[in-house]
């Protein structure tokens, strides 16, 4: 599976807005694609990539290229389109932008998931992800990579 990481551009900002969660994933992905480069045009810490497989278009993600105050990096949003799902590409695209963060120099990478997406939950667990608290900070489990 040849899993890429596109930084999102002129040529394919629009194909991102149009990817879609399940309507049952709503919940725990509730903002579309296009709040997230919409924000990035105001948030300049945001970077944006598509995610492809083979060429084809499959899914978004943003993640924060300056660490915060305690050197984290955040990844606040992963998504595959709803057509793509249960292929292990999330896990893949995953896998690939800890790689990318890790090469920015990132010792600690951070993400949020809602406590009912036990599919993320366990897909984080699998990468090495352990909760940072026990506490549901803003709605969601918070979890820590924290790399060598």
């Amino acid at each position: 599976m040849g899993i890429e990481l596109k930084q999102v551009s002129i040529e394919n900002w629009y194909d991102c807005t149009r990817l879609k969660v399940k309507k049952e994933q709503l919940n725990v992905f509730p903002a579309p694609v296009v709040y997230w480069i919409a924000e990035s045009k105001y948030v300049d810490d945001f970077e944006l990539r598509a995610i492809y497989c083979d060429d084809n278009l499959i899914g978004f993600l943003a993640f924060c290229k300056q660490p915060d105050g305690e050197g984290n990096h955040w990844i606040p949003a992963i998504m595959i389109d709803e057509n793509n799902q249960g292929k292990g590409y999330g896990k893949t695209a995953m896998k690939k932008l800890i790689e990318l963060i890790e090469s920015m120099g990132c010792k600690r990478i951070m993400i949020g998931h809602r406590p009912n997406n036990l599919i993320a939950g366990r897909m984080y667990e699998s990468l090495g992800f352990k909760k940072a608290s026990e506490e549901i900070i803003d709605g969601e489990i918070i979890r820590l990579l924290q790399l060598n």
